[in-house]
């Protein structure tokens, strides 16, 4: 996506790789949308905690960076034995697997990349495997939101009132988005709509990089504070419900995403308005048998209990050219501690359908669509 900074636009991915110095390169996303920059990890490990500390965030995004952490780890491998270059490929595989383990995507992406690479009969050649699969994963990715775009703009009409949660576009996707695709092409129709953002306590992510994006875009749109959401809904202000996903459980078509995803839906059920998740196909989890055995990762208590930003004046829309780096202020009493679920279940009985590369399905018709989706992804 183009980005303007400085007054300056040129086209960016959230995260890309550069083969020479083995190194990946990322756009640091807990600066935005004050800051603008570029963060390099020279190693598998810097890479790992890059995604643990959401440096780089969203499904998608992360299991590109996954999958170049595999790469870097397999570049480093000096040596000519197969088996000793196995055992350390794996070793390097369970450290970025543990990064962030509610999403279903690195570890997908990070699978594709070793079933490709073990094709090789020498070390050298599945090093160069690897960083070829892992490129064309990403290339992949970047194609099905394209698809996803396509099919879920025709949902969007003119004068639509659309709600999303939490950040599914380009950053958190390398690049256009999966929830985010949608508008984007309907943008490109010349259809007129308005978006809400849903803040998306604890971090903030549609606030800060939602809101972003669509600035950058032109689209029209207004943040929301998460209580608002309800008051919306009922006073007939919201026409459609757009969210991403960081697993799909095709069993049954549940799903997890951000928490504050149930609330939304609960409410989209009850005032009878669609509620659609877009999602690419490395987020299709074919194993687990029920959303209920989703990992569901708990984050530092400090993201709830305070906020991180940038100081202003209060008469002021932006900060001052001194204040450039993020200072966290606590809220909550002091004394306080808090529960911090970084995400939540989605059962498939609140879910409209799904916007996949290959059209929309019901949650129940998933399972029926396995061969073919499968078939897409290998």
């Amino acid at each position: 996506m183009n980005v303007t900074v400085n007054g300056r636009t040129r086209s960016y991915r959230s995260v890309t790789f550069d083969a020479k110095r083995n190194a990946v390169w990322l756009i640091d996303q807990r600066l935005l949308p004050h800051q603008f920059k570029l963060v390099t990890t020279t190693d598998y490990r810097q890479t790992t905690e890059a995604i643990r500390t959401m440096v780089v965030r969203g499904a998608p995004a992360i299991a590109a960076a996954a999958a170049y952490g595999l790469v870097q780890g397999a570049r480093a491998f000096q040596g000519t034995s197969l088996r000793q270059f196995s055992h350390h490929v794996q070793r390097v595989y369970e450290v970025l697997k543990g990064a962030r383990p509610t999403a279903v995507d690195p570890v997908n992406a990070m699978d594709r990349v070793l079933t490709i690479m073990r094709r090789g009969k020498t070390v050298p050649e599945q090093q160069s495997l690897a960083l070829a699969a892992a490129e064309e994963l990403v290339h992949a990715t970047i194609t099905q939101c394209q698809a996803i775009g396509k099919h879920g703009a025709r949902l969007i009409h003119n004068g639509s009132r659309i709600l999303t949660h939490c950040n599914a576009g380009w950053l958190a996707c390398v690049d256009v988005g999966t929830a985010t695709a949608p508008l984007y092409a309907a943008q490109s129709q010349g259809k007129r709509f308005h978006v809400f953002c849903a803040e998306t306590r604890p971090r903030c992510q549609g606030a800060m990089l939602t809101a972003w994006e669509l600035a950058q875009q032109g689209i029209s749109h207004q943040v929301v504070a998460d209580t608002a959401v309800g008051l919306l809904f009922a006073r007939g202000q919201i026409d459609l419900v757009l969210v991403g996903a960081d697993r799909v459980v095709c069993r049954t078509g549940g799903i997890a995403n951000k928490i504050g995803t149930y609330t939304c839906a609960v409410l989209a059920r009850h005032h009878r308005v669609p509620f659609y998740v877009a999602v690419p196909l490395t987020t299709l989890d074919w194993k687990l048998r029920s959303e209920r055995d989703i990992p569901i990762e708990e984050r530092d208590p400090a993201e709830v209990l305070g906020a991180w930003g940038l100081p202003i004046q209060p008469e002021a829309r932006r900060p001052t050219p001194k204040a450039i780096e993020p200072v966290y202020v606590r809220v909550a009493n002091p004394t306080s501690q808090a529960l911090n679920p970084a995400f939540d279940v989605t059962p498939p009985g609140l879910i409209t359908g799904f916007i996949t590369p290959q059209g929309i399905f019901k949650p129940g018709e998933l399972r029926g669509q396995r061969t073919r989706l499968l078939l897409e992804s290998s």
